[in-house]
């Protein structure tokens, strides 16, 4: 095992939180990060699998996830505009990073199937690559990014390439849906906590 290759490795992946996902030229700073995108299409990918309810595996659907967009630590990210322009060699670049490490051959596999959409666990993480663009749309228009609005019009093209009738449906979910709820609803001092306890307390002594 050449773990020096491997050491190397986890330090280039370490560095996927430096890099800037290329939109952020048309909409400035706060935007994901490349090791932000990948944890949550992560768990994208795993919950359109679950919604699809087709016989799929598991694993093989994360390590795609977790490997879909790496080669961007050595090509870069390019957006609607650059792609015109620029050819990126990503073939060669995941081949380089994974090169004599002891994840070479499945990640390459990995990487390769998802690079075909030709399985189902290709197109389910693909689709979740997509989507989690839409949830970061929300996030941006719940802090007030008025000019997101422009984006509408472009994702609702994306929906007709998505793979799988899960993903449509969780978009169209996405569209209504608000970024903060989830702390909202969550146990909090508002819901269960000692503010609730108070005014509980007050409303019995009325």
């Amino acid at each position: 095992m050449n773990t020096e290759r491997n050491l190397e490795f986890l330090y280039e992946i370490g560095c996927l939180r430096f890099i800037d996902r290329a939109w952020k030229q048309f909409l400035g700073p706060d935007f994901a990060n490349l090791a932000d995108h990948h944890l949550r299409v992560i768990w994208l990918s795993m919950i359109l699998a679950k919604m699809e309810k087709k016989k799929v595996d598991m694993q093989k659907i994360m390590m795609m996830a977790i490997v879909h967009d790496i080669a961007e630590s050595r090509t870069g990210d390019v957006h609607y505009i650059s792609r015109q322009y620029t050819k990126r060699d990503e073939a060669k670049a995941i081949k380089d990073i994974l090169k004599n490490t002891v994840l070479e051959e499945e990640m390459l596999e990995a990487w390769h199937e998802y690079e075909d959409r030709k399985t189902w666990e290709a197109k389910i993480v693909k689709d979740a690559d997509w989507l989690d663009v839409d949830l970061e749309i929300q996030e941006q228009k719940a802090m007030g990014r008025a000019h997101m609005e422009a984006w509408d019009d472009n994702r609702t093209l994306i929906v007709k390439l998505f793979f799988t009738d899960s993903a449509k449906r969780l978009w169209e979910k996405i569209q209504k849906s608000k970024p903060h709820d989830w702390y909202r609803h969550a146990r909090n001092r508002y819901v269960e906590g000692d503010i609730k306890k108070a005014l509980d307390k007050k409303n019995r002594k009325r």
